[in-house]
């Protein structure tokens, strides 16, 4: 499983096909009022959907790389049984046997409830992955259903524009554009404002927002909780396996821009010929630029303005004093992302030329022993993965977590997921994207992740989804079954999620002393 299979994945997701008017009536579908107008969703094993709900205009032709502008009204009571479009976004790796709809109409969510009885519940709103380039809210690992239904709160996901459409930096190319910086973040707060104005209606608490996000999505929720146009609209948050530690410089973005525009054939400045070009135009000047890398393109620009700077540098966000979080990572991010050719394996000569090739300026012979130290009875490939692990999800949630609880205010929860997936006989371990359909309660959607995981799956499962739940209620993961102390920079306390888990002090201190000691 490559990085490609795994990025292009998160764009996978399949909806409720449209039913006949006398089903739904037969069926005593739910109806709620939105201030756009009244949606009709559908009432499925105790859980009311709603799907493909406008929490924008569209963003095409002249509003394209603007900021999002506020749905359109309508009369009458609209269908929201059906997925809407996702953004526009380039296919890495294989195209998918169901292509989803995409276009520029893609400012939509879809919504999961116990009930549109003005419950008052806790509200999950997910922000999903696949870097800022592809993805969407409909991926079938992130189905809200069974999340809804454990635990008695509102689900929310949402698609919002990426890549160039989302994150092309226009700043220097006229004042039109001053406040168009990041729209694709600038679209996910529109989101959280649509959830303020009208969760109730789906029984759930505007005052109790959990923001959550993995890999990509993780980054974008940290760039939301540094947005000043944020505040007061998430009261929550969970950071899985990406920080938003770093964001791209204004010089940067622009040079990427300049690279885009250049490859679409648009003379610099001509910007409205860059709205006027097809979307299609636009997917091809960025694959043009990446070369087939899903990690080289548009990303949140700390602009000064829209996001101030990035998120964790050099400090936590202000305003997460007063909002607790979580933060972790898998145990193995890199079998799942980015593992180059021969990863699975390597005998040690080849661990030594792969990190020689790849690590500049350290001591690669001091790395391996050190690591050989911490376990023994590893593999040169277990060594592998557990090095590069670290030196990037791992040093990065380091980072995150060191400066929230360095903060002070409201506390910080770490976590490691430990749990190895039996999927391609164990030898994926723990990667990248395994906590999502543990977390969602969806081991039953995603062979691909947990496989025939069986008993030990649902375990891994009902642990991890049930510490979001408890986190959205109030903020705190832990429960009596299962205590969750929060972190701090003495202790370190980690919760290490597997068959049977538990908490332990700095799990991985030893691998972040050896990579600090050979200065990798």
């Amino acid at each position: 499983m490559g990085r490609r299979t795994l990025i292009a994945g998160g764009a996978a997701g399949f909806g409720l096909l449209q039913l006949p008017s006398a089903s739904r009536a037969a069926r005593a579908d739910p109806v709620a009022a939105t201030r756009q107008g009244l949606v009709r969703g559908v009432r499925m094993d105790g859980v009311s959907v709603f799907k493909g709900v406008p929490y924008g205009a569209p963003t095409g032709g002249s509003n394209r790389f603007l900021p999002p502008k506020p749905p359109p009204m309508w009369t009458g009571v609209r269908d929201a049984v059906a997925l809407g479009d996702q953004s526009p976004q380039p296919v890495y790796g294989a195209r998918p046997s169901v292509q989803p709809s995409e276009s520029e109409n893609c400012l939509v969510l879809n919504v999961w409830t116990p009930g549109t009885d003005h419950g008052r519940r806790p509200v999950m709103v997910w922000v999903h992955g696949g870097g800022f380039s592809v993805g969407s809210g409909a991926s079938p690992s992130t189905d809200g259903a069974h999340l809804a239904a454990r635990g008695d709160v509102v689900v929310v996901t949402l698609n919002h524009r990426l890549n160039v459409f989302g994150y092309l930096y226009l700043g220097e190319f006229g004042p039109a554009y001053a406040q168009a910086a990041n729209p694709g973040q600038q679209d996910i707060v529109a989101a959280l404002h649509w959830v303020r104005d009208n969760i109730a209606a789906f029984g759930g608490d505007p005052a109790r927002v959990t923001l959550f996000g993995q890999s990509g999505g993780g980054s974008k929720v940290a760039s939301v909780l540094a947005m000043p146009s944020a505040q007061g609209l998430v009261h929550r948050a969970a950071l899985q396996s990406g920080f938003g530690v770093t964001a791209s410089t204004p010089a940067e973005a622009a040079a990427m821009t300049r690279q885009i525009i250049a490859a679409a054939g648009i003379a610099p400045g001509d910007l409205p010929a860059l709205q006027a070009l097809p979307a299609a135009r636009l997917i091809d000047a960025l694959a043009a630029v990446a070369k087939g890398d899903p990690t080289i393109g548009p990303a949140p620009v700390a602009d000064g303005l829209i996001l101030p700077r990035a998120p964790f540098t050099p400090a936590a966000p202000p305003a997460t004093v007063a909002i607790p979080l979580i933060v972790g990572h898998t145990r193995t991010e890199v079998t799942g992302l980015f593992a180059p050719p021969g990863a699975f394996d390597l005998d040690w000569p080849g661990l030594r030329k792969l990190l020689s090739d790849t690590i500049r300026g350290a001591d690669v012979d001091a790395l391996i022993a050190g690591f050989r130290r911490l376990s023994p009875e590893a593999g040169a490939s277990d060594i592998y993965f557990r090095i590069e692990t670290e030196r990037g999800m791992g040093r990065n949630a380091n980072i995150a977590t060191e400066r929230k609880a360095a903060q002070g205010g409201a506390p910080v929860f770490a976590y490691l997921l430990d749990w190895r997936t039996p999927v391609d006989g164990g030898r994926l371990r723990s990667p990248h994207g395994l906590d999502i359909p543990l977390v969602f309660d969806n081991v039953d959607k995603a062979p691909g992740l947990v496989g025939p995981g069986g008993p030990a799956a649902q375990t891994v499962a009902q642990a991890m989804s049930e510490a979001w739940i408890a986190f959205a209620r109030t903020g705190n993961p832990g429960r009596p079954a299962l205590p969750w102390p929060a972190f701090d920079l003495e202790h370190r306390q980690t919760m290490v999620f597997d068959q049977v888990s538990h908490v332990a002090s700095d799990p991985v201190g030893g691998e972040r002393l050896a990579l600090a000691a050979a200065a990798a």
